[in-house]
């Protein structure tokens, strides 16, 4: 089996409804996104995906959220803005964009600092 990782990264604001703190306020991040894939086959030239392609598809899937108040994107408007919530809807954008090649998701992690970051996988 093999698994293969890509980072990327996006900026946005945001608030955390119904928290009690400093995040209940508008407040940004430089957020840091990690995507993994696996695969037991390679393809005709030995490559699970091009790196350039699985970064250029993450790209275009978080580009929705770059420089945006995440509040107002769905499905934020309606949960959370929380880093388990985005790691949860980078992993399922990024399957059903995926289907067409020979990788599966595997997870995927998002950084909110350099100390802090979610993961979401399917087990």
């Amino acid at each position: 089996m093999y698994e293969l990782m890509i980072e990327t990264g996006f900026a946005s604001a945001h608030l955390l409804r119904g928290y009690k703190g400093k995040c209940e306020n508008i407040h940004g991040h430089n957020w840091k996104v990690q995507v993994f894939v696996i695969t037991d086959r390679l393809n005709e030239i030995d490559l699970a995906i091009d790196f350039h392609e699985l970064k250029r598809i993450t790209n275009e899937v978080i580009a929705q959220l770059d420089h945006t108040c995440l509040n107002d994107v769905f499905p934020f408007t309606e949960r959370n803005p929380s880093s388990e919530n985005i790691a949860r809807w980078v992993f399922e954008s990024l399957r059903k964009r995926l289907a067409e090649y020979k990788v599966t998701m595997s997870a995927a992690t998002v950084w909110e600092s350099e100390t802090a970051s979610a993961t979401y996988y399917e087990e």
